[in-house]
């Protein structure tokens, strides 16, 4: 069956050929342009990468800081050893706790976006595995998720800093920000996403790494972005 739109999306595209390639200057414009909830709409980056997942060496997930924040209200737990607790909280993390979490954790009640643990608790915070692992919220050390400064990652956190790995098909989608952010800001994200992901290049890929690039909105259409003029 195919699929119907909306006469607002309909407009949107009236005219517009998704794989005409555009600077990303002119994607951010002709994207600020197109906008027309009555949200707030982000701005994503879809990367159509060169990845065969059904090799093991072939993955992409680590973190970036974006510079400009990402414009989403984030909620962070930190687990934590009991003397650690208060200082924790006066970190800004809206749920902590020690072996109170991990059991609350344990019996499903998840109310956080973020999961951070210092080192010394992860031995205990293994044991919660199988709840957190299928959501991706497992504390990892290569996301900075895991380590001693909770006060510095919950900081980092909020200024930016994001997880980024592929889907299922080998590809990656993020938001570089809200469309309301200035063009600057929106380039400025993107570009710090674009370096982090070329040099995540898997040693086992020949040839091209990123095979193509769009920009869309929330609700709205996608702009193919040109190659040759990001790097």
């Amino acid at each position: 069956m195919k699929k119907k739109h909306s006469k607002r999306y309909l407009e949107l595209v009236k005219g517009h050929n998704k794989l005409a390639e555009k600077s990303l200057s002119e994607a951010i414009k002709l994207l600020k342009t197109k906008s027309t909830t009555k949200f707030p709409e982000s701005m994503e980056a879809i990367f159509f990468l060169n990845i065969d997942k059904s090799k093991t060496d072939q993955n992409l997930r680590t973190i970036v800081d974006l510079p400009n924040g990402s414009g989403k209200k984030i909620k962070i737990a930190a687990i934590c050893s009991a003397d650690k607790v208060d200082e924790a909280k006066s970190s800004g993390a809206e749920v902590v706790g020690s072996e109170d979490l991990i059991n609350e954790i344990n019996s499903g009640k998840i109310n956080f976006d973020i999961l951070i643990s210092t080192p010394d608790m992860m031995s205990k915070v293994g044991k919660l595995g199988k709840v957190l692992g299928p959501k991706g919220l497992m504390p990892n050390p290569k996301l900075g998720t895991v380590a001693k400064d909770i006060k510095g990652t919950v900081n980092a956190i909020r200024k930016g800093r994001v997880e980024i790995k592929c889907d299922k098909d080998g590809n990656l989608a993020l938001s570089i920000g809200k469309v309301k952010f200035s063009e600057q800001e929106l380039s400025q994200n993107f570009k710090s996403v674009y370096e982090i992901v070329s040099k995540e290049k898997p040693a086992g890929i020949k040839g091209n790494f990123i095979n193509s690039i769009y920009l869309s909105t929330t609700m709205g259409t996608s702009v193919k972005l040109q190659l040759s003029n990001l790097s």
